[in-house]
């Protein structure tokens, strides 16, 4: 992390949401415990700290995944309906979200269930466990987190709102980590932590049942964007710096994830 020392953007990814590595972990067990037992009780929200801390950490483990209440409700004890009252708490107090999903009515079976992540990716490592870039690495929530992330930090960069931002899965495999439709335009974003992705079969299946006008792959890396695939509109979008050329916005990533602990 000494390269990070001393550098002026390292610092201002310091604030909120975005804690470095060489933070103290007290940071962010400060922040966790004043949330749920100062924050929430302001609201008008009473609740058990130790039971909300439960399923928020039990969230943590299905961040990227498709949203399974029943499961979670038997995990913690409680009914369904109590569950989906805790994510509502934390959705709305901007802790985790909710991706909707896609219905193309393409005849195929389409996952019809919204996929949930954490808001925060430093507080998503906290209640993981995660301490470190090796323990990241080695964690098997590093993809998801990852996706996580950057789905972020994409939709916030083209200001695309709620009603605009989906992702579209099957179960026979076809996926899309994420599709925004504005203006009459569709663009996909599939989103890798490999350096040098390829074109799957999922891409093209995507591209041409969705009918993107823009495909762009989102990986670790650095350099300009570069085709994928000239037969079809999919690029290559490396991070630090990346830049979507085709959106409302050019966006701009010049940090590195990895350091985000």
């Amino acid at each position: 992390m000494s390269e990070c020392q001393g550098n002026a953007q390292w610092k201002e990814l310091c604030r909120w949401g975005r804690v470095l590595h060489y933070d103290k972990l007290q940071w962010k067990d400060a922040f966790i415990r004043t949330y749920l037992e100062r924050d929430l009780p302001q609201l008008g929200i009473n609740l058990s700290a130790i039971t909300l801390r439960r399923f928020w950490t039990m969230l943590a483990h299905y961040h990227g995944q498709t949203w399974n209440g029943s499961e979670l409700a038997r995990a913690l004890g409680v009914s369904g309906k109590t569950v989906s009252h805790y994510m509502d708490i934390l959705e709305g107090t901007f802790m985790a979200f909710r991706l909707a999903p896609w219905h193309a009515n393409l005849g195929k079976r389409e996952v019809k269930s919204p996929k949930v992540y954490l808001a925060d990716t430093g507080v998503l490592h906290r209640l993981l466990g995660i301490s470190g870039l090796d323990n990241l690495l080695a964690h098997p929530k590093c993809g998801a987190s990852w996706e996580g992330f950057m789905l972020h930090e994409i939709i916030r960069r083209t200001g695309a709102q709620r009603g605009e931002v989906f992702f579209w899965d099957v179960h026979t495999g076809a996926s899309l980590d994420l599709l925004i439709h504005r203006n009459g335009r569709r663009m996909g974003f599939e989103i890798k932590l490999a350096r040098s992705p390829k074109v799957t079969p999922s891409m093209r299946s995507s591209y041409e049942a969705l009918g993107l006008n823009r495909l762009y792959v989102v990986c670790h890396g650095e350099g300009e964007p570069w085709p994928l695939a000239y037969s079809l509109p999919i690029g290559i979008c490396p991070l630090a710096p990346t830049v979507f050329t085709d959106c409302v916005c050019i966006i701009h990533l010049t940090f590195s994830y990895l350091y985000i602990l």
